[in-house]
């Protein structure tokens, strides 16, 4: 006799009922220690994903601070997120700045890329026409600093592996409501 099927979790059953989907929750915390490790615990311990991460002080004397987390899911995962989010004692605000076509992303990568010859001019073409700017550069490589969107540096990244790619330090995603109103 066949055992009973186990059902899936809930986890991932909404993943497959569902097309996944990538947002950036912006969540303002009491800076204390351990929020953090917290915050960290609930994706690690539910198997959700961050793709991205950054987190820093933003009102001083509130002692408040920023965690803007980019994760992927089907929106029933994504609602699931928000949600015990906010049931964290230090969280104070939860935001989905995806849902909102008022928001804006970027991040800040550092490029190594070597080259010589046509490669190094090569380099310096599109750094160009990507705004990138030169921080370092040696006879025989460069560091380049850019800033944009996600899919900008991803973009620049893919151009530049060809040309001699050696290293990337990127610092995740920052991202903000647009207009007068706080989140």
């Amino acid at each position: 006799m066949n055992a009973p099927a186990t059902p899936p979790s809930p986890y991932s059953a909404s993943t497959q009922s569902s097309k996944v989907e990538s947002h950036t929750l912006s969540v303002l915390v009491d800076n204390e220690p351990g929020v953090l490790a917290r915050v960290v615990g609930l994706f690690s311990g539910r198997g959700y994903n961050i793709e991205s991460l950054t987190v820093a002080e933003v009102a001083h004397a509130e002692h408040r601070s920023r965690i803007t987390i980019v994760t992927s899911g089907a929106p029933e995962t994504i609602d699931q997120i928000h949600h015990q989010l906010e049931r964290i004692v230090p969280v104070r605000q939860v935001t989905d700045l995806t849902v909102s076509s008022r928001s804006l992303e970027r991040e800040l990568a550092m490029v190594k890329v070597r080259g010589r010859g046509d490669n190094r001019n090569d380099a310096l073409q599109l750094a160009e026409a990507f705004r990138a700017r030169v921080i370092d550069a040696t006879t025989e490589s460069f560091i380049f600093e850019l800033t944009g969107k996600p899919e900008k540096i991803d973009e620049f990244i893919d151009l530049m592996r060809p040309i001699g790619l050696v290293e990337v330090s990127r610092t995740g995603v920052a991202a903000i409501s647009r207009g007068p109103e706080p989140i």
